[in-house]
């Protein structure tokens, strides 16, 4: 088991789940570093956050640290990285933050489940694809964010999903969300996906916020009227 820390944030990760470039990234601070400045810029004590797409639990940690884990929900799709979650969650303190096992498809869920590339270095985790070995899949819960949305009623939402956000932005937000900060993977689709996005985010009443962008992080945030 290798162990880390970020900013006061202890974090524990079996050596198998890790790369060299994965290594490296935890011991400098950078792993996800500028989603933590995007949280910790926008979310404000006693809002609602999910985050989809879990990794080690480092993010959602952050959240819990500012708004309290009662008020965190995070979402992961690949099963072995469930108890590395939720120890890293408990061994900070903030193990009453909700962890679900799933992976967001779409705003709609299924009954029946979705096939999950449970790849062993966790930073690659994603819902299957054509490309995907047949050795690695693993079903898993099919949530759809439209349910998760309505259960949990956010003020922010933290997403890294490594492309699975192509196929949440058909439809406006509800009102009740304040803030989105996702990651792009514009690898894995067009530019056309990226202006949905941004589109869908505009109906919704949420406008570009250039302070929570950074890199491949991209910031949205309510409008207020003045």
């Amino acid at each position: 088991m290798a162990e880390f820390e970020i900013d006061g944030i202890h974090l524990v990760v079996p050596d198998e789940m890790l790369n060299p470039k994965l290594s490296d990234k935890l011991s400098t601070g950078g792993y996800e570093a500028h989603e933590a400045h995007a949280a910790r810029m926008r979310l404000r004590e006693g809002q609602r956050v999910l985050e989809l797409g879990s990794g080690i639990g480092y993010i959602a940690s952050v959240c819990a640290s500012i708004t309290g884990a009662g008020n965190v929900t995070t979402v992961e799709g690949n099963p072995n990285m469930l108890p590395v979650i939720r120890g890293n969650l408990e061994r900070n303190g903030f193990g009453a933050a909700t962890v679900l096992h799933g992976a967001v498809g779409g705003m709609k869920g299924a009954a029946e489940p979705i096939e999950f590339d449970n790849k062993k270095t966790f930073w690659a985790a994603r819902i299957a694809d054509m490309d995907t070995t047949p050795d690695s899949v693993v079903s898993v819960p099919h949530l759809g964010l439209g349910d998760l949305l309505k259960t949990y009623r956010p003020h922010v939402v933290i997403m890294d999903i490594e492309g699975a956000e192509e196929h949440l932005f058909d439809a406006p937000w509800p009102a009740f969300v304040r803030a989105v900060m996702m990651e792009l993977h514009p690898g894995r689709y067009s530019d056309v996906v990226i202006k949905r996005i941004v589109d869908c985010m505009s109906v919704s009443g949420l406008t570009y916020d250039p302070l929570s962008s950074r890199g491949r992080i991209l910031g949205f945030r309510r409008v207020r009227d003045r």
